[in-house]
């Protein structure tokens, strides 16, 4: 009598991405929790009301990801963003807040945000900047990746890169094709990290080449660093 065939063992469940939520409004944490919830693998591991608790928590539950206020009581965002960025280097920082300004959004890239959303695109946009961000690329909210690409063709008329202001500036999927190449992914690394075919890829940086009038492969590099994509 043969023995039946041991049935294949369950593939392993996948690694969940654990998420902290922090900010001083109970009301705020609750709608962000249930966006998140909808994602199996996302998970809500604490939530914090104030900058001090929310180290407290990062250093205890060392979360993928701290989806952060800027104005909360005893630390603000740009210190808790330093903070988080030295304690726990592994933890990304997302701000959520409802302050567009592009001068506060270079501040805390500059701390070591990894994407800036505000408050009134989170329905529509923060399941994608969770995604960009789990997937080690940067998320800038629409209007902000609107106001940057337009300060850099006002900050570089006459400078080698003349580009007129009427013309669009570059979409979210635009800005990650600029980081990817700048940080020396070729056209064919870059299309297997965002999902699309080499030819796409293609399209995409002669359109930012001419939608931005780089002369050359040094002006996309720079634009880069100049918005924090990549590190010079």
């Amino acid at each position: 009598m043969t023995k039946e065939a041991a049935a294949p063992a369950p593939p392993p469940a996948p690694r969940t991405y654990k998420i902290l939520l922090a900010d001083d409004h109970p009301i705020v944490r609750r709608g962000v929790r249930s966006l998140l919830e909808t994602q199996p693998d996302l998970r809500v591991c604490a939530e914090a009301g104030d900058g001090a608790a929310t180290m407290e928590l990062v250093i205890k539950d060392r979360p993928d990801l701290v989806i952060l206020d800027l104005t909360m009581p005893e630390k603000n965002g740009l210190e808790v963003t330093r903070l988080i960025r030295e304690e726990s280097p592994s933890t990304e920082v997302l701000i959520l807040t409802m302050h567009f300004s592009e001068e506060i959004a270079r501040e805390v890239l500059r701390c070591g945000a990894r994407g800036y959303l505000l408050k009134s695109d989170a329905d529509a946009e923060l399941l994608s900047a969770v995604r960009h961000i789990k997937n080690n690329r940067p998320f800038f909210t629409g209007k902000l990746a609107i106001s940057m690409a337009e300060s850099f063709v006002r900050d570089n008329k006459g400078s080698g890169a003349n580009a007129s202001t009427d013309e669009a500036p570059l979409s979210n999927r635009e800005l990650e094709v600029v980081q990817l190449l700048a940080s020396g992914k070729s056209n064919k690394e870059a299309a297997a990290m965002i999902g699309v075919s080499t030819r796409t890829v293609e399209s995409h940086r002669n359109h930012i080449m001419r939608k931005m009038d780089f002369g050359s492969f040094s002006d996309l590099i720079r634009f880069a660093i100049r918005n924090n994509l990549i590190q010079p």
